[in-house]
């Protein structure tokens, strides 16, 4: 089982370099950060945890920025994004970042992709509400394009490459995306990427979810995909209880005000194994 912390890294939390630092140092394999490129003020669409808003999502740092940074002082550490709002972002412009990022850190970037809740902040990136799934398939499948082929091209209804050459190419041959989202339609772009499926928790029993996913792949003729718990509790008999149902990972959040720094170690010390 793969350990990770998840930190929504901003002008006011604890630095993400020393964050990163003490991720590696105690063990941990990855460090995720999250994106939002800004909230609109009107707040029309509630968010979906319920209650306010916290301050942290219109604060975050750029995750390929902050993630370089982590890359600078780490050796190991593994670079995630969670998740990288794909379907708000040029994935030409993505594609040439994300490949960078995985060159300049020796092959360690999880791309964790989602395609956004907020109505308002996907409008102002021109992007429907009812489009975005369609729009994160086709800018992944662009990007793909531009990782694996030398002459990259790509025709779809939301995004399009002519034959076109990029450099460099990620170190890792298939560069992992792991898609964030519940539902069997998050499922489905996993498999389409053949990549991983991040869901968080829910009530619903995770026998019966990796049960759907199992379904979904078997339905599209591909492997099932590796599974990544995002924002688990932590808990010792948890982690153990994923691993137990073949989870490749759990992803822990850290505090975005207070000493993160502190709360790793903390982590790490009730993460031990009995």
């Amino acid at each position: 089982m793969k350990l990770g912390l998840a930190l929504f890294a901003t002008d006011l939390t604890s630095d993400v370099r020393d964050v990163a630092r003490a991720a590696e140092e105690n063990g941990f394999e990855s460090l995720f950060v999250a994106e939002h490129t800004h909230i609109p003020t009107s707040r029309a669409t509630p968010y979906p945890m319920g209650g306010d808003l916290p301050d942290e999502y219109s604060r975050t740092l750029d995750p390929f920025l902050a993630l370089t940074a982590a890359a600078a002082v780490t050796e190991r550490l593994r670079l995630g994004t969670g998740v990288c709002l794909v379907v708000e972002r040029d994935p030409i412009v993505t594609a040439k970042e994300v490949a960078t990022l995985d060159v300049l850190s020796g092959g360690r970037v999880l791309l964790g992709v989602g395609a956004g809740w907020n109505v308002e902040e996907l409008a102002h990136h021109g992007v429907e509400f009812a489009d975005r799934w369609d729009v994160l398939h086709d800018r992944v499948k662009l990007m793909q394009s531009l990782w694996r082929q030398d002459v990259a091209s790509f025709d779809g209804k939301h995004a399009r490459l002519e034959p076109s050459w990029q450099w460099p190419k990620p170190v890792q041959a298939n560069l992992p995306v792991l898609v964030g989202g519940g539902g069997r339609l998050a499922m489905r772009h996993a498999v389409d990427y053949d990549g991983g499926w991040m869901p968080m928790p829910s009530r619903v029993k995770l026998t019966e979810r990796l049960a759907v996913l199992a379904d979904v792949a078997a339905e599209a003729g591909k492997p099932t995909p590796p599974v990544t718990m995002y924002i688990v509790r932590p808990d010792r008999s948890v982690v153990d209880h994923y691993a137990e149902l073949g989870i490749e990972r759990c992803v822990f959040l850290l505090p975005t005000r207070g000493d993160a720094v502190a709360a790793v170690r903390d982590l790490a010390g009730r993460l031990q194994p009995d």
